[in-house]
């Protein structure tokens, strides 16, 4: 038995696009809902209030270095390098740029962190000039300890980018869940006894053992890692892999520079905005986690390979598919958490502390946020099809543009709208970097079947119409006959109404003959029935 298990968790997902983004998604199931538990928690014990305004500020900082010089951009720039070695069976080059490059990182954050937390009060007063002075000092004590967490973060993400690179799915995305596990001992058990600063000791705490799954995921792979054996800077593929990174880390500093401008603005409002806001965000990145990141992340080490070995109809092949699919899932399930936004709210946060206000507050701006989802979705997948290309100056040029626009958006509403306008600026900044990536990425690609994605995003439009009608009127009908006063009549709602949506996006999509359904239903009858022995001899005569 420990045989299976050990081969289950290193085993390479090499079937296909699907098959690897399934395993992300299941496991980022469990890391969303534990992420729902941490927030809940956080939610009843303190409410949408001054101390986690002060925890997601002082969150803010930290994570800004890490997503700026590592997440986004190593991932970027380091899988389609190292990918290409291990094609060309180039593994001591391959192993040797993994060595510099963790050598690398693991420096510049550990410098960038001791930075940080010497000029934390600074950058504190720029980031949440709101915030009145003891409000203030609280912030920049966790933002001190937070300051860690980067440093682990960051090596964790270069072992990352090996198990990504050779498909080694599992392991990598059960990193997030002990994550998650991390933050919420810090509340459950470190903060009753420190206080507030125990939730920043919980983050590292988090960070940490993220670190320590990938360390145990990457010594059952082939890689070989030597630190400081000679100087990484004379490594020309470590060279060629900061390159590539420079234009990617200006693309995260754009994406970065939306949530500082989400942060300065809510400092200003009411106590209070930062978390409704965080909050909402959370629950609708379930779908991001669900669908967008885990195909994106599925499909980049094969477009990469595609790509470097010149195979051009097949990628573009594999990016128009896995495009479609994540619209197949994103659309639907964006629309039924609009309509299910306040049943969602109220199971998910409707606890202790966090009231009715700040419960009405989360979920309208949930709702604008909803609106954005499908695009917010496609993207991961879209700017990776440029980063397999080696191109990540496009990306960059697409984000800088959409960045400036919202701040125009949130400028010109924030007065009139208060929160409602950082939200309305978060989703049409969304909407239009999507719209540009895809445009521009398709200039680029030939033979990227257009036309199919254009048929497909109208049925799919089609089919999600018929969706919220049905949860709607489900919605009502059930808040006519259950005394939602009470959780339980809230949960019954929320699963009945949401169910019937899905069902009904099955049955429309079924009748259009959509592939994607097609795929569903060959996995259900598979796992319920196995394959077929007929289909599994006449492959076997074929070979």
């Amino acid at each position: 038995m420990i045989a299976n298990v050990k081969q289950f968790v290193t085993k390479s997902t090499r079937q296909s696009i699907a098959a690897g983004a399934l395993v992300v998604a299941f496991f980022g199931i469990i890391s969303r809902i534990l992420g729902l538990v941490r927030d809940r928690i956080l939610a009843s014990h303190y409410g949408a209030g001054d101390d986690l305004d002060i925890y997601y500020a002082a969150f803010r900082l930290p994570d800004l270095t890490f997503e700026l010089l590592v997440m986004g951009a190593l991932g970027a720039a380091f899988i389609p390098v190292f990918s290409k070695l291990i094609t060309e069976d180039n593994k001591d080059r391959a192993w040797k740029a993994v060595s510099d490059v963790f050598a690398v990182v693991v420096s510049a954050m550990v410098v960038m962190s001791i930075i940080g937390i010497i000029f934390a009060p600074t950058l504190m007063h720029v980031i949440v000039p709101g915030f009145p002075a003891e409000k203030m000092a609280e912030t920049v004590d966790l933002a001190r300890i937070m300051f860690l967490s980067p440093i682990f973060l960051a090596a964790s993400a270069v072992l990352g980018g090996v198990l990504v690179s050779f498909r080694r799915f599992v392991l990598y995305s059960t990193a997030p869940i002990f994550y998650n596990i991390g933050i919420i001992i810090g509340a459950t058990i470190i903060a009753p006894k420190m206080g507030l600063i125990g939730l920043a000791y919980g983050v590292v705490l988090g960070a940490l053992l993220h670190f320590m799954i990938h360390i145990i995921a990457v010594r059952f792979t082939d890689v070989k890692i030597t630190l400081l054996k000679q100087n990484p800077y004379k490594n020309k593929d470590v060279i060629k892999i900061l390159r590539l990174m420079l234009p990617r880390m200006f693309s995260s500093a754009s994406s970065q520079i939306s949530l500082l401008l989400i942060t300065f603005f809510a400092s200003l409002l009411a106590a209070g905005s930062l978390t409704v806001f965080t909050f909402a965000i959370n629950i609708q990145s379930v779908v991001l986690g669900l669908v967008g990141v885990p195909f994106a992340i599925a499909a980049f080490p094969v477009l990469s390979n595609k790509f470097a070995i010149k195979d051009f109809k097949a990628f573009a092949g594999i990016l128009s598919q896995t495009l479609r699919r994540i619209l197949y899932y994103a659309v639907p399930l964006s629309i039924i958490f609009f309509v299910l936004r306040e049943q969602i709210v109220r199971v998910v946060y409707g606890a202790g502390h966090f009231d009715a206000d700040d419960t009405t507050l989360t979920y309208q701006v949930l709702g604008i946020l909803c609106v954005s989802l499908f695009a917010q979705s496609v993207i991961p997948l879209l700017a990776r099809g440029f980063y397999a290309m080696q191109n990540t100056k496009t990306p960059l040029y697409i984000a800088i543009g959409a960045q400036i626009f919202n701040v125009i958006v949130i400028t010109v509403l924030i007065r009139q709208i208060g929160i409602y306008a950082i939200a309305v600026a978060f989703s049409a900044t969304a909407i239009l970097n999507a719209t540009l990536l895809f445009v521009i990425l398709h200039r680029h690609v030939e033979d990227c079947e257009y036309r199919n994605t254009l048929r497909t995003a109208m049925q799919i439009a089609i089919s999600t119409f018929v969706v919220f009608i049905v949860t709607y009127f489900t919605r009502n009908i059930l808040g006519d006959l259950l005394p939602l006063k009470f959780v339980w009549a809230v949960i019954v709602q929320l699963v009945i109404a949401g169910g019937f949506g899905i069902i009904t996006y099955l049955v429309v999509t079924s009748v259009f003959g959509m592939k994607e359904f097609e795929t569903i239903k060959k996995k259900i009858i598979i796992s319920i029935f196995g394959r077929p022995q007929v289909a599994n001899e006449e492959q076997s005569s074929a070979r």
